[in-house]
């Protein structure tokens, strides 16, 4: 399956990415290139630069050096409102939902910007403005259900458990409609069965809905799993890429992080 995804078109290339903060090196000459298609994954220490890494991709950072191409599109130097209008959604490590909002209200005001309309046709709500507001609510809808929070459509999220509320903030960055997906730390904090709902809703993602996928995340056995490919990077350095099954035995790999520990993935 890796192979075959492999063939696919570069959809997300980044070259020689550096970005430092005072003293500190982020990152320095990272680059990879990451296929349509594939569940893509970054690992490495605390500090790596995996999280600096997204944050340039989704435009919050922009990158002292380095080029990132989207579906062959320079996006260096565009707002983050405009990577998303490409197709490039994100999903927060830290839960960044609208707590005392409903789950329903939290992903439509997540399509607030692909919505055509302005100030004066919002205030009238007539015309275009009711078409665009029933298609949002129907694309909200089928989010809803692809990610079985149908019984917490109109539940406030700061009364959901956390579990719950790492899945509505995959659900509000699926509401944006997104070609590419960034997922930070999706399991963090999770207990096992919510780990393994995760990982079947990330796999449903890529494979029923076609959706790239590029991965942060700490948890190995779900890296292994998941992944087509993973790179490691070490004190904002990429150490290694390649398949699972090649990084878990990778000496370099074992040494910067994974300790003695012999990771196997899928092939």
């Amino acid at each position: 399956m890796a192979e075959l995804k492999k063939e696919r078109p570069i959809q997300l290339e980044i070259s020689d990415l550096s970005m430092g903060f005072g003293g500190i090196q982020a990152t320095r000459d990272v680059s990879f290139s990451v296929h349509e298609g594939e569940i893509y994954s970054i690992i490495g220490p605390n500090g790596a630069g995996k999280t600096t890494v997204f944050n340039c991709i989704s435009g919050i950072y922009r990158p002292q050096e380095g080029s990132i191409r989207f579906q062959g599109r320079e996006i260096v130097g565009m707002k983050p409102h405009k990577i998303a209008h490409l197709g490039i959604a994100r999903a927060f490590q830290n839960i960044e939902l609208f707590r005392g909002m409903t789950v329903l209200d939290n992903l439509m005001s997540a399509r607030g910007f692909l919505l055509p309309y302005g100030l004066f046709r919002s205030a009238l709500y007539l015309g275009k403005c009711v078409r665009e507001e029933i298609n949002a609510r129907d694309a909200v809808e089928e989010v809803i259900e692809f990610l079985d929070l149908q019984l917490f459509r109109k539940t406030p999220v700061g009364g959901l458990s956390y579990g719950l509320q790492k899945r509505v903030e995959l659900a509000r960055a699926m509401a944006m409609n997104p070609r590419l997906l960034l997922v930070d730390e999706p399991v963090s904090g999770m207990n096992l069965e919510e780990t393994e709902d995760m990982a079947r809703y990330l796999l449903d993602i890529n494979e029923e809905m076609n959706i790239t996928v590029v991965l942060v995340e700490h948890d190995m056995g779900l890296v292994m799993d998941l992944s087509d490919r993973v790179t490691v990077l070490n004190f904002g350095i990429k150490i290694a890429e390649g398949p699972p099954r090649e990084i878990g035995q990778n000496p370099e790999v074992i040494r910067a992080y994974l300790g003695e520990e012999r990771i196997q993935g899928r092939s």
